[in-house]
């Protein structure tokens, strides 16, 4: 259904364009008269012969009457004027009533040419009022700042709404108390920082986080994108930052928050492309953050994933002279993002949610919010009452890797090949110790490129991981590759993203991590400082001599090789248990890990401990 202002614009442009139409028209029937159009030389014969009663002259034209026949009126004629002085002589003397006239255009021609023109400025009128959003004047108020204001009661979100990062909320919390109560830190001449930065990953809730913070406070909340400071007209940026700050301290006490920080403040100067109205945005918000009073109660606060790089007069005491990580979630932390997103839907069992804690580790809440709501539309499809483990465990496999392409038919030797090739990771999963558990294998090609999978998840958070842990993690990408050289006798294209993670690994272990003996406990990292701490500084230069490059390569390459070798002697000692496992995969499509327990059990393998991704 169209809104009602569409019907009234459409008449209002019908009704001109017939208004426009009918002037035309009527012009046209004017200009169509009765009079009769003479040569110049039948003029004369007449005036000559007495026929004319009465002529009217002007600067272009002759027109007149002639005289008519029994009392009836004569016919009217228009001639062209011809520069001729006999003209008034001969009508004097054959006595025809002569007058004068100024050449005037009719009304209506005017109006003609001025109806266009005005038409053309309604067009321009209204194109200009649409080029910006409603209820802000469009282009004639370009300079005004577009932040959406929500008052009190417009932001229903409270920290209720928010979990898993509990270390974030109490930082804030200093925030809502002086937001609320002023007067206690003003009593001992403490002030509240001007600003807030909100750092960490994607989807981890920063915004939601801010939002939380206002309604909390019950203060009015200003929302703005960095992108939307910078525009295309010189000036725009500067003018919409001194209107917000305006609007904020008009609605003192309040909240400023501008997502994605690092689309306004980046580094300046910084790359061959340097921007020069974003920079001005940029020093125009320096300014304004240096001078407003934090007692007035405007509070500002920032979010980005990039923090490094800002620019560092942004991060300098005084300005966003707080930053609150918003980290990745820990198990308990996940759990109570479920429960939080479980609300919404009916759950079967409300322990599944714990099972789901636990395969979840790396997870953000968006990645978990994904989740619950996968699972509780696969429980709809098969007409399920409530969202059952299997639905949430279905939906964590499509989180992590992708859709199952069912239609999508291998010959018998690439299926033989992926069976092989996925049951190498899982055994050496198996035998390795500090691996993530093995939860599944499959032949069943999931997402874009994926012609099968081994689904790898954690007993425990992990922060830390040990140079022997890290080997053992690239002896198991390297699993599929060496049980394709083991029963095939050559490898295929399947193992190129394992290769890709397992030089990725050694790399840091000789580049990062000073995990090589041959060049010592070194770090050849440009900025080795935490991510959210870097201030931007662009890469460019080499960070260390030819020779230095080469021993990485070197170390690297033995790093990979050394653990290929290591892949290859323990499942050359698992050939048997290699096979019968490929072949019992290639039956069922999809084996879980205790079902390849099992397997190894009954031919006299004893699986070791067990691998948080799916590796394809």
């Amino acid at each position: 259904m169209k809104p009602p202002g569409d019907s009234v614009r459409r008449y209002t442009w019908l009704g001109i364009a017939l208004l426009w139409g009918a002037v035309l028209v009527f012009g046209l029937s004017s200009q169509s008269g009765k009079s009769e159009a003479l040569a110049y030389s039948d003029l004369k014969a007449a005036v000559a012969a007495g026929k004319v009663a009465e002529v009217v002259i002007s600067p272009t034209e002759v027109r007149g009457r002639m005289k008519g026949e029994g009392g009836k009126e004569g016919t009217s004629f228009a001639v062209v004027r011809v520069d001729d002085p006999d003209l008034v002589r001969e009508l004097g003397a054959a006595k025809v009533k002569v007058s004068g006239a100024v050449d005037r255009a009719p009304w209506w021609g005017s109006f003609v040419w001025l109806l266009p023109l005005g038409i053309s400025l309604l067009v321009m009128m209204s194109i200009l009022r649409r080029a910006g959003p409603a209820g802000q004047g469009g282009l004639f108020a370009v300079g005004r700042s577009r932040a959406r204001v929500y008052v009190e009661t417009d932001v229903k979100v409270t920290f209720a709404d928010v979990a898993g990062v509990d270390e974030a909320m109490q930082e804030l919390q200093e925030v809502i108390e002086f937001l609320k109560t002023p007067d206690k830190f003003r009593r001992l001449g403490g002030k509240i920082p001007k600003g807030i930065l909100l750092v960490g990953p994607p989807g981890t809730g920063k915004t939601l986080l801010a939002r939380a913070v206002a309604g909390e406070a019950a203060v009015p909340f200003f929302s703005i994108s960095g992108s939307e400071f910078v525009e295309m007209f010189v000036g725009v940026g500067a003018a919409r930052v001194r209107d917000l700050f305006l609007q904020a301290r008009e609605r003192a006490p309040c909240i400023v928050f501008v997502d994605e920080l690092d689309a306004l403040g980046k580094a300046r100067g910084v790359g061959p492309m340097a921007h020069e109205e974003r920079e001005q945005t940029l020093n125009q918000l320096l300014v304004e953050m240096d001078g407003f009073d934090p007692r007035v109660g405007v509070i500002l606060m920032a979010a980005t994933n990039r923090p490094e790089i800002l620019d560092p007069a942004l991060l300098r005491a005084g300005r966003f002279d707080r930053h609150v990580l918003v980290d990745r979630p820990d198990k308990a932390g996940r759990l109570a993002i479920l429960r939080v997103h479980a609300r919404q839907i009916q759950l079967a069992d409300p322990a599944a949610l714990e099972v789901v804690a636990g395969m979840s580790a790396g997870l953000v809440g968006a990645d978990l919010a994904n989740v619950v709501n996968e699972a509780a539309l696969l429980a709809v499809r098969r007409g399920a009452d409530g969202v059952e483990l299997r639905d949430l465990q279905e939906a964590m496999e499509r989180i992590v890797a992708g859709l199952e392409k069912r239609n999508r038919v291998l010959n018998r030797m690439e299926r033989e090949r992926v069976a092989h090739h996925e049951v190498g990771h899982a055994l050496l999963a198996f035998a390795l110790p500090g691996q993530d558990q093995v939860q599944k294998i499959s032949i069943i090609p999931r997402g874009i490129a994926a012609l099968g999978y081994t689904l790898q998840l954690p007993t425990e958070d992990r922060f830390l991981m040990t140079e022997r842990e890290l080997e053992s993690k690239i002896c198991v990408l390297l699993g599929g590759r060496v049980a394709e050289e083991i029963s095939f006798g050559d490898v295929s294209t399947g193992a190129q993203d394992d290769l890709l993670k397992a030089t990725d690994i050694a790399r840091s272990m000789v580049r990062s991590y000073g995990m090589s003996e041959a060049l010592g406990p070194l770090s050849f990292e440009r900025d080795g400082r935490p991510l959210f701490l870097r201030t931007g500084e662009p890469p460019g230069r080499p960070d260390s001599s030819e020779e230095v490059l080469r021993q990485i390569d070197a170390e690297v390459r033995r790093i990979v090789e050394t653990q290929h070798a290591r892949a290859r002697k323990l499942l050359e000692e698992r050939a048997v248990l290699l096979k019968e496992a490929a072949k019992a995969l290639l039956v069922q499509e999809t084996l879980s890990g205790d079902e390849l327990r099992a397997v190894a059990v009954r031919l006299g393998f004893a699986p070791g401990p067990a691998p948080s991704r799916a590796t394809a």
